[in-house]
């Protein structure tokens, strides 16, 4: 056979199931433009060309291009008939559910694109390095999402992880940002080392390291070893152990959440964004989907297993979330305040995790198991437009007042009453309050964890835990608007002036607006949401 009709074979060949590799570089189209624009990019800085067209028009452009591209792979998968396929070789899925994530970090992307350009951060010098990291990133939360092996998980988040430490530490000359990125990479090394290491103990216990065998492994290996004193089983749960480290690493959950405030409060605060939602939704995604294929059909073993495993992410979203509001209380800085928040919600959203599993455990039916997924997605999309809202604020206060501590907020309303309004709306809404998108991205995941308290008494505390917090955390959130929106202006203070027709007015206005919309228009999103969580289902 000569070389042609290898090639031929390579780019056309493929099994029941499993798209070729010449269809999977289509559906991988949009990582793909992702992964041109960062070679035009460093082309661009290589050739001086970045100096005619400035950088962020082609990270903007290739981010738009990709979400089109997504949007176009989700009507096409909506279609009556159409079916989900493993791309090369089975290492990846592309299903309604990663074609979500994938549509959520490009979309998220084009509005960090943005806000970086309102902000100024970074320089044209340093434009090229930071956006060509911001794209890399994004590119390994992509891979997060569609993950269908072990190997593949390993490779998405480190790909995610280690541009994420060059942000943090992107401000040049400030000792602050160095030494957060210091310990961001401290701790994200080791959680990385633990992760594959608990990543290797399982597949090689498993004979596998592919998602769709692991839940027939899984009882093939409770079947001849059945008590948990036996080594294989010790061995199996510590290799388990291992891997929720890495995943509790990046979803920030106590007690591996240390990292989280010294580098949101080190970075800047478009970085600490961009790694507040960014890097949550592509680690919800990757747990759902792991936790799914290791659990299989909840029968025997795995249903012990699912139960287990969902009451102990219940305990530890309880643990978080409590941890996260009451540690923001004390803060003084903006972004340290925000950093805990953000701890706060990933308790809150695992919430929908851990009741996913317990109802798996029961066999509650789809239709409970569907509901869980649709109120975390239906919350990370409120969560997205809340905290980046909250963040972009931050950082165009920060421009005009050159701080970041709470107290230079005091009777902002009176200098920029669009700033101090939009503010209060996406501090509310991370709250929890009606009308707004916090608040129905609350009750999805409370409904969820009330259908899952006829499987298990605990959920009823998880339950509890999570409507004790909402109420905890209103105290802190609303010291900020109360800085902002009753507190006399000090003398001598700088001024802040937002004019509501400026580009970064409307900016502000676009994210607060869309999350009164999504409070009170809900189907559209949550149907989305639905539609990509019957991809389990």
């Amino acid at each position: 056979m000569d070389f042609q009709a290898l090639l031929q074979q390579f780019l056309n060949g493929g099994v029941a199931g499993q798209a070729s590799t010449l269809q999977s570089l289509v559906l991988f189209a949009p990582e793909l433009i992702l992964s041109g624009s960062i070679v035009l990019m460093l082309l661009a800085r290589l050739t001086s060309l970045d100096r005619v067209i400035p950088t962020h028009w082609i990270a903007l452009f290739g981010s738009m291009a990709a979400f089109v591209t997504v949007l176009f792979q989700f009507w096409e998968i909506s279609q009556p008939g159409a079916e989900s396929v493993q791309i090369f070789t089975g290492l990846a899925m592309h299903d309604p559910f990663s074609i979500f994530f994938r549509g959520f970090l490009t979309f998220f992307l084009v509005f960090v694109i943005v806000l970086t350009v309102l902000t100024g951060i970074p320089d044209d010098e340093d434009a090229p390095d930071f956006y060509s990291l911001l794209s890399g990133a994004v590119i390994g939360m992509m891979l997060m999402s569609s993950a269908n092996h072990l190997l593949m998980m390993f490779l998405g988040v480190e790909m995610a992880s280690v541009p994420s430490y060059a942000m943090t530490g992107f401000l040049k000359g400030r000792r602050q940002s160095s030494e957060a990125a210091l310990k961001f990479v401290i701790y994200g090394a080791g959680a990385a080392g633990v992760m594959l290491f608990g990543i290797s103990l399982l597949a090689g216990l498993l004979g596998t390291a592919e998602f769709p065998e692991m839940a027939s492994r899984f009882q093939a290996v409770f079947a001849g070893h059945s008590s948990y004193n036996d080594p294989t089983i010790r061995y199996m749960m510590l290799a388990l152990l291992m891997i929720t480290v890495g995943f509790a690493f990046k979803l920030s959950l106590v007690p591996f959440h240390f990292w989280c405030p010294d580098a949101f409060h080190g970075a800047s605060a478009e970085v600490g964004g961009f790694l507040s939602i960014a890097s949550k939704a592509a680690a919800f995604a990757l747990l759902v989907r792991f936790s799914l294929s290791l659990t299989g059909d909840a029968t025997g073993p795995s249903q012990d297993l699912a139960l287990t495993f969902g009451l102990g992410l219940g305990f530890l979203a309880s643990i978080t979330a409590t941890f996260g509001n009451l540690a923001a209380y004390s803060q003084q800085n903006i972004k340290r305040m925000l950093a805990y928040s953000t701890i706060a919600h990933a308790g809150y959203m695992l919430m929908a995790v851990s009741a996913l599993l317990v109802l798996k455990s029961g066999a509650m039916g789809a239709e409970s198991g569907q509901r869980a997924i649709q109120g975390l997605l239906y919350y990370l999309c409120v969560y997205l437009f809340m905290n980046l809202g909250a963040f972009a604020i931050a950082a165009l206060i920060r421009n005009q007042t050159f701080s970041e501590e709470i107290e230079d907020y005091k009777g902002l309303a009176q200098q920029a009453p669009l700033l101090a309004v939009c503010m209060a709306i996406c501090l509310f809404s991370l709250v929890g309050i009606p009308p707004l998108g916090g608040f129905y991205g609350k009750a999805f995941i409370f409904m969820a964890l009330y259908d899952a308290t006829q499987v298990h008494w605990f959920m009823w505390v998880v339950l509890i835990a999570g409507g004790v917090n909402t109420v905890l955390s209103l105290f802190y959130y609303l010291r900020v608007a109360k800085f902002m929106c009753i507190s006399e202006r000090p003398a001598g203070s700088t001024p802040v002036a937002l004019p509501v027709a400026s580009s970064s007015g409307v900016f502000v206005m676009l994210l607060s607006g869309m999350v009164v919309f999504l409070g009170i228009i809900i189907n559209p999103l949550s149907k989305v949401a639905l539609h990509a969580a019957r991809a389990f289902f």
